[in-house]
């Protein structure tokens, strides 16, 4: 690695070491807006969110949106606030893996939606990849 390399890569480590703490917490809220958007989405259109996980063929769907609404909310606000944020990312990570097999299964969509679907499936994918750092990551 040559001196100027090395140089700027000290200079990056230095300036994240310096703003950790925000960082971590700005990186933590982002992470759980969506699942705090699509839990109070399930909260004030539950009706439409048993209706959608009916129509993929899944059983108790009333069961399945409270309790997806309940890990969505409490775990989103777990990783929003730092309490017990290492449960709370890998709750959210199995929620969201558990989801992207069951709802945005792109290789079985009709092909005018696949593609869609296989980018909703990725970017599940990569939530859970963060999700996963976050929990190995965090100090509580």
């Amino acid at each position: 690695m040559s001196t100027s390399t090395h140089t700027s890569n000290n200079a990056v480590s230095n300036i994240l070491n310096q703003f950790e703490a925000p960082l971590t917490i700005v990186a933590r809220v982002l992470l759980a807006l969506m699942f705090l958007l699509a839990g109070w989405g399930k909260l004030t259109g539950f009706s439409q969110t048993v209706a959608y996980i009916q129509s993929v063929g899944l059983p108790a769907a009333n069961v399945m949106a409270a309790a997806g609404m309940v890990v969505e909310l409490g775990a989103g606000l777990a990783l929003v606030f730092g309490f017990q944020t290492q449960i709370a990312a890998l709750l959210l990570a199995g929620f969201t893996l558990m989801a992207s097999f069951l709802f945005h299964n792109f290789w079985a969509a009709p092909a005018d939606q696949a593609y869609v679907m296989q980018l909703m499936f990725l970017k599940n994918i990569a939530v859970t990849g963060g999700l996963l750092f976050v929990a190995l990551k965090s100090k509580r």
